[in-house]
């Protein structure tokens, strides 16, 4: 604890009109000051102003002046999906400012260090290294702080993220751009660890964060639970699975809440173009977001109960469906799908399309049935995929129809196999757990012993009560006077 920084810190923020939210307060918005939440009622939700900092959860609704009881999420109906089970997605793309989820991890990857004084904002500089929406998040929390920072991400990513992160850091010398797509993190960890040498800068790394995985558990989780208790209502609804892509492995971390409270199973879905956890595999795939050829130091590996892989061929062509005229009158006239539903399908990103098809896939192998619910997440909205959408239109070579749509349908929701789903044994779980030795003990220099702790599940249950017990600590600094 730097006692002169936390100080130094809180006054700073005064200044700036900055108040931290705790974290009961983004589980349950119902909590938060009623003056705060007037005010909430003219400030946009993409501007650069503190208060939107207790917007930063899963109740926001689409009118920008209110919050939601239970999180905005959507129940797919069999006529989508082929299977009798109630496949429920929680929306990401309603956060504030970056319009995806992981400004929320940012904030609390950020807010320890503001907490105990590690972090000077007068001295440090906030670096961000992602495969995307994570950097974002970082810069627009930093943003909204007063802080310096720098975004890392692979120079193939969607040109919707660099265009964002253009308008928001102070200068374009503030974006590093490494060599590579999706799954090249490995040069993302080797321009961390140049930026390393110089002392002021802090390396907040989603991959081996555990504030990361805590805050998701600490938050996200319990905002699940509430989307899916909406569901079941007065029903005997049960929560089977909770499916999630694995990119960092932070909001996996909500299925280990769930499964404590729920008892669902908990299930990772990665590329079939790049097996890591699968096959012990490699490659290059678009599903942008997820799967990056290693296994993330915060994956909470022996918690895992499924690994299901898709591909970014079935991600690639059912945003065109889903987005374009054509696809829409589609799932209209000849599926049946009712407009009000075809209105929300651009909610979804390429790895939430990734995680319902790994939703159905799962539905099919378990043989779920009407009374059995998979809870699943999107992450970020097609939004941030309109280039992606076009580079896909265009491999149809002008003949993108409705018979294509019929193809991509069958193909992908319709004809989802269960291929590609492993359920983990012991064995499967040591085999997926030992692979991450490569990556951070050999490669970024993670001792033996904190490599080896990550198996025992009380490892995790400290991470997650130390993020918990934040909310005193927060309390102290926003009263410093």
């Amino acid at each position: 604890m730097n006692e002169s920084v936390i100080t130094k810190t809180s006054e700073y923020f005064k200044k700036k009109g900055i108040i931290l939210p705790t974290l009961q307060e983004l589980c349950n918005p119902e909590k938060i000051n009623g003056d705060i939440k007037s005010k909430l009622k003219f400030i946009k939700k993409d501007s650069v102003n503190p208060l939107n900092l207790f917007r930063v959860h899963w109740f926001n609704s689409r009118n920008e002046n209110n919050f939601s009881k239970v999180p905005e999420h959507i129940v797919l109906p069999s006529e989508l999906t082929g299977v009798e089970a109630k496949i429920i997605v929680n929306i990401g793309r309603l956060f504030p400012l970056i319009d995806a989820h992981k400004v929320l991890a940012a904030y609390g990857c950020l807010l320890p260090r503001i907490l105990n004084g590690s972090f000077d904002y007068q001295v440090n500089k906030a670096i961000w290294p992602s495969t995307g929406n994570y950097c974002r998040g970082g810069v627009a929390i930093s943003k909204i702080l007063g802080l310096k920072s720098v975004a890392i991400l692979p120079e193939g990513m969607s040109k919707e993220r660099f265009s964002w992160l253009e308008k928001w850091v102070e200068n374009k010398d503030d974006i590093i751009r490494t060599p590579g797509t999706e799954s090249n993190v490995k040069e993302i960890y080797d321009a961390c660890n140049q930026l390393k040498r110089n002392s002021k800068n802090d390396i907040i790394n989603q991959f081996d964060e555990y504030y990361n995985y805590a805050i998701h558990r600490a938050v996200s989780g319990p905002s699940f639970e509430k989307s899916f208790l909406k569901v079941k209502g007065d029903g005997n609804l049960k929560a089977r699975l909770y499916v999630s892509a694995s990119g960092s492995s932070g909001t996996l971390a909500a299925g280990d809440y769930l499964k404590e409270h729920l008892n669902t199973k908990i299930a990772a879905v990665e590329a079939i173009e790049c097996p890591t956890l699968l096959y012990n595999g490699y490659g290059e795939h678009n599903i942008q977001g997820i799967g990056d050829k290693h296994v993330p130091l915060i994956h909470n590996v022996m918690n895992t109960d499924f690994v299901v892989g898709v591909s970014d061929k079935s991600t690639d062509e059912l945003n065109m469906v889903f987005n374009t005229d054509v696809g829409q009158n589609y799932l209209k006239n000849r599926k049946g799908l009712e407009p009000s539903l075809i209105k929300r399908f651009p909610e979804f990103g390429f790895s939430a399309i990734a995680n319902i098809i790994a939703s159905i896939k799962l539905a099919k192998y378990l043989k779920l049935g009407s009374n059995d619910a998979v809870i699943t997440v999107a992450t970020d909205g097609a939004d941030l995929y309109g280039s992606e959408l076009k580079k896909a239109i265009d491999t149809f070579k002008g003949v993108y129809d409705a018979t294509s749509c019929a193809e991509i349908f069958g193909h992908h929701l319709k004809g989802a196999s269960v291929d590609h789903v492993l359920e983990l044994n012991q064995m499967e779980r040591e085999r997926i757990f030992n692979l991450g030795y490569y990556t951070w003990v050999e490669q970024q220099g993670i001792s033996i012993k904190d490599f080896e702790d990550r198996r025992n599940q009380g490892f995790w249950d400290m991470h997650y009560t130390s993020m918990i017990s934040l909310d005193e600590k927060i309390d102290e600094f926003n009263s410093i006077q």
